[in-house]
């Protein structure tokens, strides 16, 4: 049985929730090269990006970003909110804090970061924290991005 939709009162600062994992692969890194246009070195030659910080080649930081927006989609979390999901706000502060390599296997880390109220009563604000997380327990990207939710009909 499909858990209870979630609205603006039911979350808690502090609570958390994970999502399913996935391995990046060379042609995550190639088709995003070319939605992108982005042909950078580091991402696309191997014997350029051998002699990287890396070592290797890496992909796209925003190629991070847009796997764990898509790790959130999946979750139970993302499919409770489907009736009281309004908006996705911004993405707020959002770093690259490590590399995220061909054959990493990622998942998604959120954490209820905050509430406030809004100026209409019906709904509020909820920001997420959000930490792509590879196989090691390192955070490569984080970042808090807020939503706007409804609120429970009285």
């Amino acid at each position: 049985m499909a858990e209870s939709a979630l609205y603006f009162e039911d979350f808690e600062v502090g609570a958390r929730f994970s999502s399913s994992a996935r391995t990046v692969t060379e042609a995550d890194i190639v088709n995003f090269a070319g939605v992108s246009g982005d042909y950078n070195a580091l991402h696309i030659d191997a014997e350029y990006a051998k002699k990287s910080i890396f070592g290797e080649r890496v992909a796209h930081g925003l190629l991070g970003l847009v796997i764990a927006s898509g790790l959130f989609t999946g979750t139970d979390l993302n499919a409770r909110c489907g009736k009281s999901l309004l908006a996705l706000l911004g993405i707020e502060s959002w770093k690259f804090k490590g590399p995220l390599k061909i054959g990493d296997t990622v998942h998604l880390e959120i954490e209820v970061a905050g509430k406030r109220e809004t100026s209409r009563p019906d709904r509020g604000v909820v920001a997420f924290r959000r930490m792509l997380v590879n196989q090691r327990g390192d955070i490569v990207q984080e970042g808090e991005m807020p939503m706007l939710m409804l609120k429970r009909k009285k």
